[in-house]
């Protein structure tokens, strides 16, 4: 198993990708261009620590030691002895180019490389490296120490033995791999997305209410969460981002974006991260 990962990336999903391998007693370097966003990552790994303390799921050595193997850096050079490297970036497809030709230079040559993009081209991301066949796709859920998905996406020059590591890998984590195919939104948010979508379309035309389109989606499909409450966690932007891929990598009319979740993100209403989405997060 891999002796050192990096992850960059200190945001949501970067956070919780670090918490969940150093808790497996992995040294992880936790990257991102911000020192201000490190110390919040830090500071949220602990947090989520002590909640599982309070579960009793963990011990407070457990914690302690936890933490221990979780380094953090702003110089992406920080990574050129890890093994593995998973790159939690915003759902910007320019920037997740500009990572891994960064990547590809500083990573040791024998390092594995993986996205964590819920519905960018593997294929595309690992063409802009030098090492396209140790590329891949490692799809982690929201939030990540607790779901138990990783959806792994297998590039078009991706080696078989890249993507069985990874798989190897997610597995040690504690989480189920499913597979899926290098096609716009892959497997899960291909279903998703389109699903949230239709949500907003329906408060858009007025069918029902923010809180009877999801308390109808929670009572009458037994879904844990409402898709509106959904797109709030996950942001509306990533949403955006993400029906804009399908619409555009499929050419279907079917994948475009409501024009109230459209209006949303340009009025800087993301969901919980910005105190208002389809919600008001501020009182």
């Amino acid at each position: 198993m891999f002796k050192k990962v990096g992850v960059v990336g200190a945001g949501q999903m970067g956070n919780g990708i670090a918490q969940v391998v150093a808790g497996k007693g992995i040294d992880v370097v936790l990257t991102d261009i911000s020192e201000q966003a490190l110390e919040k990552a830090v500071a949220t790994i602990s947090k989520s620590c002590d909640r599982l303390i309070k579960k009793e799921k963990i011990s407070e050595d457990d914690k302690t030691k936890l933490l221990s193997h979780v380094n953090t850096s702003t110089d992406m050079s920080s990574l050129s002895d890890c093994d593995f490297v998973v790159e939690a970036a915003t759902e910007n497809v320019d920037l997740k180019l500009k990572i891994f030709k960064q990547l590809d230079d500083v990573c040791k040559p024998d390092a594995l490389l993986a996205t964590n993009t819920s519905s960018i081209s593997i294929t595309k991301i690992a063409a802009a490296t030098k090492r396209p066949e140790a590329v891949c796709g490692m799809h982690f859920m929201n939030p990540v120490p607790i779901m138990k998905l990783v959806e792994g996406i297998k590039g078009l020059q991706t080696s078989k033995d890249t993507f069985q590591k990874t798989k190897t890998f997610a597995e040690h984590l504690g989480k189920v791999f499913v597979e899926a195919n290098d096609m716009p939104g892959f497997a899960v948010n291909r279903i998703l997305m389109p699903m949230i979508n239709e949500a907003v379309y329906t408060l858009h035309e007025g069918i029902a209410s923010v809180e009877d389109i999801d308390a109808a989606m929670k009572l009458g499909t037994n879904q844990p969460m409402g898709p509106l409450t959904l797109a709030d966690f996950i942001g509306l932007d990533t949403c955006l981002a993400i029906m804009n891929v399908l619409h555009e990598g499929l050419g279907d009319t079917k994948y475009r974006p409501c024009p109230l979740l459209v209006n949303y993100v340009e009025a800087g209403w993301l969901g919980r991260k910005s105190g208002r989405g389809f919600y008001n997060y501020e009182s």
